[in-house]
């Protein structure tokens, strides 16, 4: 197993090097949210880096994320936006809101991004009552067992042609028939959505291997 883990970081070492470099922004975010006591479950850069990516691909001009944790995975994303873009990002702990907007203000995205303190559910019924603009991009990243609920609330806020992207959708439990995992009854319910094109793909990162599923929402 150390072997493993230590292949699994040297892979994970080699992508970020080439690909996935952090400048000072990130590192001070990551470094701050270690220092307030966050847990450290943030996406690793190359996983930060692949959002970004798939943001700019579909010049992603709105975008929600749902678990804002540090605000690590927000400055990836909405450094994907035009100056006249919008990320919106749900967030249930005030310290954890309170950390993500001084990493936020640290890389000049205050502006950019608004973070909604409070219960995602909650969240996410206000933005349908507000009749918010239809967003291009909505990545989950919070509570897993409630992946399906969140997944049945954002859907309507999604553009058609836009993205979900929903982090740690590879757990140990899909490889058990019988364990109860949200992440597991969330990539079942997406792999049975005929509006939705999806792909589960597996992520490197130096704790282990995880998952991104990536789904396209289409006309059915």
């Amino acid at each position: 197993m150390a072997d493993q883990t230590a292949i699994l970081q040297a892979y994970d070492h080699y992508v970020t090097e080439l690909f996935a470099s952090e400048d000072h922004v990130l590192e001070s975010a990551r470094e701050y949210s270690r220092r307030e006591g966050l847990p450290e479950i943030s996406v690793s850069a190359s996983q930060g880096k692949l959002l970004h990516l798939l943001a700019r691909m579909i010049d992603a001009k709105r975008i929600l994320e749902i678990g804002t944790l540090g605000g690590y995975s927000t400055i990836w994303l909405a450094r994907a936006l035009p100056p006249d873009g919008k990320l919106i990002t749900l967030e249930i702990d005030p310290h954890h809101a309170d950390v993500a907007r001084h990493n936020l203000e640290r890389a000049h995205l205050l502006k950019t991004v608004e973070i909604k303190l409070g219960s995602a559910l909650d969240s996410l019924h206000e933005l349908h009552t507000r009749r918010e603009p239809l967003f291009d991009l909505i990545f989950i990243d919070a509570d897993k067992e409630r992946y399906p609920q969140y997944l049945k609330e954002a859907m309507p806020l999604l553009r058609e042609r836009g993205l979900v992207l929903a982090d740690n959708t590879l757990p140990a439990a899909v490889l058990d028939p019988g364990a109860q995992h949200g992440a597991k009854q969330y990539n079942a319910d997406v792999s049975a959505r005929p509006d939705l094109t999806s792909i589960l793909v597996p992520v490197v990162r130096s704790r282990g291997v995880d998952g991104l599923l990536i789904s396209l929402k289409q006309r059915h």
